[in-house]
């Protein structure tokens, strides 16, 4: 795990809520100089922590009415390159996921009605090694957040004094 202080932890926070915020509103947020903030913005994303910043699209009014998830069942791990090859090449599929439980992965995929969703599991169920799909379409999202919980996620400095107070470590 990457080591985050409060500071790092703060950006973020700020960078997820608008990751087009400028680096002056962020420095004056956190009580840095734009310096140490551009520094530690720079030093974050070297660390591959943040992988990108997007705009996110509202899929209704673009005409993506259908949210369904899909669970597939692969007959083994031979056929995983394959679905994986073919999923990669269908824009429909938001999210592809290797999971436990029943089946081997699960998609989220967004089209346009149900008829496109019926050409796109056609399209899949074709993929060589496919047992079975299972579609649930949803209803209703009640909560979908790209935000990822940063609370309490600081490594704590250890204290050099409070560890030695304790004296030498008896066995």
């Amino acid at each position: 795990m990457l080591e985050l202080d409060e500071i790092d932890l703060q950006i973020l926070r700020i960078l997820q809520k608008d990751g087009r915020e400028k680096l002056n509103a962020i420095a004056e947020e956190v009580s840095l100089s734009l310096p140490s903030v551009r520094d530690r913005l720079k030093k974050i994303e070297n660390q591959g922590l943040i992988t990108g910043y997007h705009a996110l699209i509202d899929h209704k009014k673009i005409g993506l009415d259908i949210t369904a998830f899909v669970r597939i069942n692969i007959r083994g791990s031979a056929y995983y390159e394959s679905l994986i090859e073919l999923i990669e090449n269908l824009e429909e599929v938001q999210e592809l996921h290797s999971i436990t439980g029943d089946g081997s992965h699960l998609i989220k995929v967004r089209t346009k009605n149900t008829s496109t969703l019926e050409n796109l599991l056609s399209k899949i169920q074709k993929c060589p090694g496919l047992e079975y799909t299972s579609t649930s379409i949803v209803l209703s999202t009640l909560k979908e957040s790209p935000m990822l919980p940063l609370k309490n996620l600081s490594q704590p400095q250890q204290d050099s004094k409070k560890s030695s107070e304790h004296g030498p470590k008896k066995d």
